[in-house]
């Protein structure tokens, strides 16, 4: 009985082991088959298959794993994302189921969907693992460098340096920190290398036009962020900075080109570029007094996003303008055009008739006598000064005085400065028992209804 008892412990052990091995042999053939299909593109098979083994064994990380590889290869990220956490947290890795391609392909799912912390994880890891390898140097570096930790950033770019001389990225990442740092000289060596070592490597220009701008290099800046344009990721960036160069430059209509471009460029509404280019490109139709397309623009701004800058304010500004004739005429006449409304409101409002007339940056200077209609008694004529300004600006206390100086200086009786906008407190405060009278805007439009305008 006990031969036979024995007999049967061993068929049992026997049968388990059998199964064992078994199960041991089909299932890397499986997992094989799953990669096969991966590899041939039928990632509804593959992914059928990664279930039916989990289904069996929910614990069977190897097929947690590939089931990943094939959500991956079928662009469905996000379970992609789930099935990769899962194996990291349980899973022992072996042939089957490599730890270094495993973290690479998981670190790059982590930025996908901008979980840097975690991608950082990954990527230090993978410094450990591959002591050699520039490019995970410069992932950690580049991290950094958009958590704000630039001194960690710039450690790790030198590290994948001198893993990599010719690493472009790591490079150009320098360069940028240096610059940020104000170390402008060592920036542009850094930059400069990186553009040496590919000149086909547009971003680099783009760098390179941000360092050139900052040292007031404005022709050469326009020319490199014009080769940064050849790059779809830098394109619109370049031609905003194309577009602010003009602008710092006074080509005021070039810059409103570039930005033309920029907003014609943008892939996201919503995006900071694309508001910022509607931005810069509403100044210069206000500065071209073309204010119904500025305030298109405003208005589209304020729909993507309400609180950006001043734009609230922009509009509120010029809210007027739908419905008063007169300050629309004001704001948005040409340069001739504007003189002779300035003439007319000089008259009406202060009963002055100008003697000379000149256009100025923000508006325009009078000089004028009273009007009288009889001259018999051939009295000696007074003088007046009287400026008119459309800027957007409130008038400061720095161009009151100044208005004042002048008056002074050609012997006028007083001085009117008249604007489109408002003045300071401390430009109301210092013109208080001066021979001078401030005429903001709506004192301003009651004179250019009179006038007829």
């Amino acid at each position: 009985m006990v031969v036979i008892a024995v007999s049967l412990i061993l068929l049992v052990l026997i049968g388990f082991l059998i199964v064992f091995v078994i199960k041991s042999f089909a299932a890397p053939k499986k997992i094989d088959a799953i990669n096969k299909l991966i590899k041939q593109q039928k990632y509804a098979a593959a992914q059928k298959t990664a279930k039916a083994l989990i289904a069996k064994d929910p614990r069977d990380f190897h097929a947690h794993y590939y089931l990943g590889k094939a959500y991956l290869a079928d662009r469905k990220n996000e379970l992609a994302l789930m099935e990769f956490k899962n194996v990291a947290q349980n899973a022992i890795f072996d042939a089957q189921l490599p730890e270094t391609e495993f973290r690479k392909q998981l670190s790059q799912l982590y930025l996908k969907f901008n979980q840097l912390d975690d991608a950082l994880k990954e990527f230090l890891l993978l410094t450990k693992m591959e002591p050699t390898n520039a490019e995970n140097f410069y992932q950690c570096g580049k991290i950094y460098e958009q958590q704000n930790n630039a001194e960690s950033a710039l450690g790790f770019y030198q590290k994948a340096i001198k893993f990599n001389k010719k690493h472009i990225k790591a490079w150009t990442g320098m360069g940028m920190i240096l610059f940020r740092a104000k170390q402008y000289g060592d920036a542009k060596k850094a930059i400069d290398y990186a553009i040496k070592l590919s000149p086909e490597s547009f971003s680099s220009y783009y760098y390179l036009g941000k360092i050139q701008k900052e040292g007031k290099e404005y022709p050469a800046a326009v020319k490199s962020f014009e080769k940064a344009c050849r790059d779809p990721e830098f394109k619109q960036r370049a031609l905003l900075e194309r577009g602010s160069c003009y602008m710092m430059a006074g080509a005021m209509d070039n810059a409103q080109l570039e930005f033309e471009k920029a907003v014609k460029a943008s892939k996201d509404e919503k995006s900071q570029e694309t508001l910022y280019a509607r931005y810069f490109l509403a100044s210069c139709f206000e500065k071209n007094r073309k204010i119904d397309k500025a305030i298109e623009q405003w208005q589209l701004i304020s729909k993507a996003n309400h609180n950006f800058r001043d734009v609230a304010s922009k509009l509120s500004e010029y809210k007027d303008l739908q419905s008063n004739d007169s300050l629309k005429e004001y704001l948005t006449s040409s340069n001739s055009e504007f003189v002779e409304i300035c003439k007319k409101a000089a008259l009406a409002g202060f009963n002055l008739s100008a003697q000379t007339c000149e256009e100025t940056k923000w508006g325009c200077q009078l000089f004028a006598t009273e009007a009288r209609k009889d001259d018999w008694m051939n009295m000696r004529k007074q003088l007046y000064l009287v400026n008119f300004y459309r800027i957007t600006d409130p008038i400061e206390d720095a161009e009151v005085r100044r208005t004042l100086d002048l008056s002074k200086a050609k012997n006028c009786t007083k001085a009117f400065a008249c604007t489109s906008s408002e003045f300071t407190t401390t430009a109301i405060r210092f013109a208080e028992n001066r021979p001078i009278e401030l005429v903001s805007k709506e004192k301003l439009e009651g004179i250019l209804a009179k006038a007829g305008i």
